[in-house]
């Protein structure tokens, strides 16, 4: 087994350190953290609380993974990060460990890109292939799905989710949810303008889905037609055989539209925290 480790950072001896890890001056690594094979810590890097990091994670100075959320009703219970392989952290990112709500865990998947002091807060869902752009901010349990871009200095509403492929542009809020594949942009009113048509052709996704999601994005964000309204109409004009980016995209818009104020996920907040049995299981 093979370390780099300075001298000049504190690893507490109870930390779990895989191969090939490096990590440079003036970091510092808690007793619960879990650091996976081929992982690297530039410098003055640090990772606390119960947090678990997968492999081939780089983090670059300033970075703090698993500090406590930032939630007055946060009691100092064991909360946890949980984050997969091939992440980047650039300078000064922060991703919070989660409160005692829901299940108690914030996660980020894989091959994500966080941008300089980009924000992650408690409980949120990072999935894979995202980018989070320079000062991007995600408050409480938002899920960023998939190949989702945030622009830089955009903020996110807590409990909104960002649907796969679609992306915020820059300086932007995001009040509500996203849906896949839609481009959102506006800071006094953010709407949804367009279809990110790029980042879907550059996922090789067919030019017959891409016309059907243009289309449906006239449909529900232009003519303001009922969902139930425009599947029928693709139905019939398709003989029932639709690509699953447009199911995608219905399916998620019917779900938002069950939320409150525009968020499917706001139906959490109401639900009791998961025990200290449930978290630990």
């Amino acid at each position: 087994m093979t370390r780099n480790i300075s001298t000049l950072s504190q690893i507490d001896p109870r930390a779990q350190i895989g191969d090939d890890v490096e990590i440079g001056p003036f970091c510092v690594v808690g007793p619960h953290v879990t650091l996976g094979n081929g992982c690297k810590l530039d410098s003055h890097v640090a990772i606390v609380g119960h947090t678990t990091i997968g492999e081939r994670n780089r983090f670059f100075p300033g970075a703090v993974i698993g500090g406590e959320p930032q939630d007055i009703g946060y009691s100092g219970s064991a909360t946890r990060v949980e984050i997969g392989d091939d992440n980047l952290f650039r300078e000064g990112v922060t991703v919070n460990r989660g409160a005692d709500k829901e299940d108690g865990v914030t996660r980020i998947g894989h091959r994500n890109f966080l941008m300089a002091n980009t924000h992650v807060a408690h409980n949120c869902h990072v999935f894979s292939n995202v980018i989070l752009c320079n000062g991007s901010l995600l408050g409480g349990h938002v899920h960023v799905q998939d190949y989702a871009i945030v622009s830089g200095n955009s903020v996110v509403h807590h409990f909104a989710t960002l649907g796969t492929g679609c992306f915020i542009a820059g300086g932007c809020r995001a009040p509500q949810d996203v849906p896949p594949y839609m481009l959102s942009a506006g800071s006094d009113k953010p709407e949804i303008v367009t279809v990110n048509i790029v980042g879907m052709r550059r996922r090789g996704i067919s030019e017959h889905a891409i016309s059907l999601v243009r289309h449906a994005h006239k449909l529900i964000f232009r003519d303001h037609l009922k969902l139930e309204d425009v599947r029928e109409q693709f139905a019939e004009k398709n003989d029932g055989v639709l690509p699953i980016e447009l199911m995608t995209l219905l399916n998620f818009c019917e779900q938002s539209s069950k939320g409150k104020n525009g968020r499917a996920r706001e139906t959490f907040r109401a639900k009791p925290a998961a025990s200290e049995e449930q978290r630990a299981a």
